[in-house]
């Protein structure tokens, strides 16, 4: 599924329903400041808003926005006012998708609001580790933050397993079972990804199921893949341990050396033994760059958590 579908499946899930929604994306290309909360505001009545009309033009981007702008700790502290402004006294919830494309003032703007008492749940969709991010130190230095908040769950969505594949392929072709190598096939041609599946059956949506045998067939690329769900380990002269490969895992997640800890049930140290093993096999001179490894050999294990889902953004959970 896409990820309007997941949020709003999250959404409903939700007791009690909530009041507000408020919901912004980044803009993947051209990423301005405060761009979510711009997003937020867009086509909302803001004469409520007990905000300096200049410091209002800065934070929704308007055209009118005036050269000078405000001190980025003062426009931060607007930011999270606004926002609380617009939630009013909830229930309420705030949708952020495509962590890795926000701004640095988004971020630091979502960090302050997964941290400030008496703010609603935040939910948060990423497709794609914080090393791909605009700005990857801070969306890492974000993430652990957020991880830390009390309340939090992180739920990673992994690839479909090959029974999953078939159980699609008999949906698409009327019932019928799907053949054993058919399926093997496109699992690993899709690489379990769920979005490269759905693009390469409604490619061939009129086709002889054979047809997806074609030795042919174009590989998903990495604009329809999504990069934060690898496929099936694939060869690589690195050899790795199980336990290497689940703390790799958790690098491209964003994890710190302590929640990697946490997730795997181990100690820091024995985290930092691991992580000083892995720079050493993968040649990567820092924790980024044995992520991006991962990333591009397309090498996962099983993850106990990644993917940061459904933060509660009260101290009190």
């Amino acid at each position: 599924m896409g990820k309007s579908l997941l949020v709003a499946a999250a959404l409903d899930g939700f007791t009690p329903r909530p009041d507000v929604v408020l919901s912004g994306a980044a803009r993947v290309h051209s990423p301005a400041p405060y761009d979510w909360l711009a997003a937020v505001l867009s086509g909302r009545d803001t004469s409520r808003l007990d905000l300096p009309a200049d410091a209002l033009a800065w934070l929704a981007q308007q055209p009118t926005a005036p050269r000078e702008r405000y001190a980025p700790g003062t426009l931060l502290r607007l930011a999270v006012r606004t926002v609380r402004t617009l939630v009013g006294t909830g229930p309420a919830v705030l949708v952020v998708e495509d962590l890795h494309a926000l701004d640095p003032a988004s971020l630091n703007l979502i960090g302050e609001l997964a941290t400030a008492d008496g703010l609603p749940a935040l939910l948060m969709v990423a497709t794609r580790p914080a090393a791909h991010a605009v700005a990857p130190a801070l969306t890492g230095r974000i993430l652990a933050r957020l991880c830390g908040v009390r309340g939090v769950v992180r739920q990673h969505l992994g690839p479909l397993r090959p029974a999953e594949v078939a159980e699609v392929l008999e949906q698409v072709y009327a019932g019928s079972a799907a053949d054993a190598r058919l399926v093997h096939r496109v699992w690993q041609h899709t690489g379990g990804n769920p979005y490269a599946l759905t693009e390469l059956l409604a490619a061939h949506t009129d086709d002889d199921p054979g047809t997806l045998l074609a030795p042919t067939d174009p590989a998903p690329s990495p604009a329809t893949a999504a990069p934060a769900v690898p496929g099936p380990r694939v060869a690589a002269a690195v050899e790795l341990t199980g336990r290497e490969a689940e703390v790799l895992d958790c690098l491209v997640a964003g994890m710190s050396n302590k929640q990697v800890a946490r997730a795997l049930g181990i100690s820091v140290r024995t985290v930092t033994v691991h992580v000083s093993n892995l720079l050493r096999k993968t040649g990567a001179a820092s924790r980024t760059e044995a992520a991006l490894w991962a990333v591009r050999q397309q090498f996962t294990a099983t993850p106990p958590t990644a993917g940061l889902a459904a933060p509660a953004a009260s101290r009190d959970g």
